[in-house]
């Protein structure tokens, strides 16, 4: 928990960040770039996902097209945070000369995404049977 509040301190204070270890070749910092701006449009389409589910299936059940959109935009809100926290601990571990720091998040990430993959295909088989 202590490291988590030290990198939430990092998000708004990037000049810490450049203070530690050695300046990386710029070309894994640019990579650490696109690697982050990836993880905001993915929580963008996230987010633009749940927003559809809930205002373009008004037939379908209020419980489940509210709890649908929620888990989108829950994934999606997950999916920015750790995506500005992904950056500070790779750029970290780059200038430190360490190995890149390992993440469960891609994982359970694909696993929200998945269930409300197949949430949708009962959603839609269903309707399609009534």
């Amino acid at each position: 928990m202590i490291g988590f509040v030290r990198n939430l301190r990092l998000w708004f204070a990037p000049e810490q960040v450049r203070a530690e270890g050695g300046t990386p070749d710029y070309r894994f910092s640019l990579a650490n770039e696109r690697t982050f701006l990836a993880w905001l449009r993915t929580a963008l389409a996230l987010i633009g996902g749940g927003f559809a589910v809930d205002q373009f299936l008004p037939d379908l059940p209020r419980a489940w097209r509210v709890g649908l959109a929620l888990a989108l935009l829950g994934a999606g809100v997950l999916c920015s945070l750790r995506a500005v926290n992904h950056w500070v601990r790779c750029e970290r571990a780059m200038r430190r000369g360490e190995d890149l720091p390992a993440s469960r998040f891609p994982a359970l990430l694909g696993v929200v995404v998945a269930a409300v993959a197949v949430a949708m295909v009962v959603v839609v088989l269903a309707g399609w049977a009534g």
